[in-house]
């Protein structure tokens, strides 16, 4: 689809605003750099940022829990929540910090990206351990559906752990979902299953979150703002009631929460949670063909043996896939959904 063009007009207005922002972030820069060198910051000290507004941003201190709102100096371009970062803060007459300014961004072990409007990657959150892709008894999951989650996860660099949500809907002795799992975690995938109708239904859960940041991700439907809502009890995240679609015979959930933000969870020691619409649900488009292969792990092995270089895995000789495929060393599941995927993004 072609892009659309504007007329001078706009053009015009749009350069305006540009222009008029950077002003003001050079204003308040220079007003930023006045207080520090006449002394009104304190000393350096780390913090990780919580949530971003823009030039503005909520840093939680390395030894406190208040997160001190402060300022982006303007040589700092692309922070995002989960950011570790240097700032100095200002003490009013009492001794309190009232605000601060950040001054340099720490080294990042992780960065979770999604395309933009024009398909550029943006980073979202960064210093993430582990990614739960959710799905529940109920919406039955489709493995397609599974493995695309997974791909996705894959191509961040970032662990995937598989949370089965709504597990006091499963019928006596686990069914097809039971051994569906039980073929994820032979791949060496994590699994834990999670329910809100009991009282230990998160148990396994905490335990996983433990020292950890994690973002949760999945369809709608699946219950994740129910499983964040128990994990943040104190927090007012308001969660969506089920409603039956009558056209497509299926339930949906929705959510509320509008802005990226970081949570420390009181159910769990040292467990952080990331949570934002953004980051919950994120697509293939922006990945090639090679990245959509490497997003299956048991795949990586074979990847580089097939005859020909340019193999495409589809019906080419010497197919070190095929191959594995006719040998029951991939299953034909998942070989099926590496091809839909493929299919789903040429379309």
């Amino acid at each position: 689809m072609s892009k659309r063009k504007l007329n001078r007009q706009q053009r015009w207005r749009i350069e305006k605003i540009q222009a008029e922002r950077a002003a003001r972030a050079t204003r308040l820069d220079e007003k930023d750099g006045e207080k520090l060198a006449a002394g009104e910051y304190g000393p350096e000290q780390p913090g990780r940022v919580v949530a971003h507004f823009g030039r503005t941003l909520d840093v939680r201190p390395e030894d406190g829990d208040e997160a001190v709102r402060c300022h982006l100096r303007a040589n700092l371009e692309g922070l995002v929540t989960g950011d570790r970062v240097i700032w100095r803060g200002r003490q009013d007459a009492e001794g309190a910090i009232v605000e601060g300014v950040v001054v340099a961004r720490g080294e990042r072990d992780s960065v979770l990206e999604r395309p933009d409007a024009r398909g550029q990657l943006k980073p979202v959150a960064a210093n993430i351990d582990q990614i739960l892709i959710v799905f529940a008894v109920e919406p039955e999951p489709h493995p397609n559906l599974i493995d695309r989650y997974l791909v996705a996860a894959e191509a961040t660099g970032i662990a995937p752990v598989l949370v089965l949500n709504k597990i006091d809907l499963l019928p006596e002795g686990g069914g097809e979902l039971l051994a569906l799992l039980q073929r994820y975690e032979a791949l060496g995938y994590p699994v834990v299953t999670t329910t809100t109708e009991r009282e230990d239904g998160l148990d396994a859960l905490h335990a996983r979150l433990a020292e950890r940041t994690s973002v949760f991700v999945g369809q709608s439907g699946v219950g994740k703002s129910s499983l964040i809502g128990r994990l943040l009890p104190d927090e007012e995240l308001r969660i969506g009631a089920l409603s039956k679609d009558s056209r497509k015979g299926t339930r949906k959930g929705t959510h509320t929460t509008t802005t990226a933000r970081l949570y420390t969870l009181p159910s769990a020691e040292g467990a952080e949670l990331i949570d934002s619409p953004g980051i919950r649900e994120f697509g293939l488009g922006h990945l090639d063909e090679q990245q959509v292969a490497e997003g299956f792990i048991e795949f990586r092995d074979l990847l580089g043996h097939c005859r020909f270089r340019d193999c495409r895995h589809r019906q080419e000789p010497g197919c070190a896939l095929l191959e594995a495929l006719e040998r029951g060393k991939v299953h034909p599941e998942r070989f099926a959904s590496y091809r839909r995927i493929l299919d789903s993004l040429e379309q």
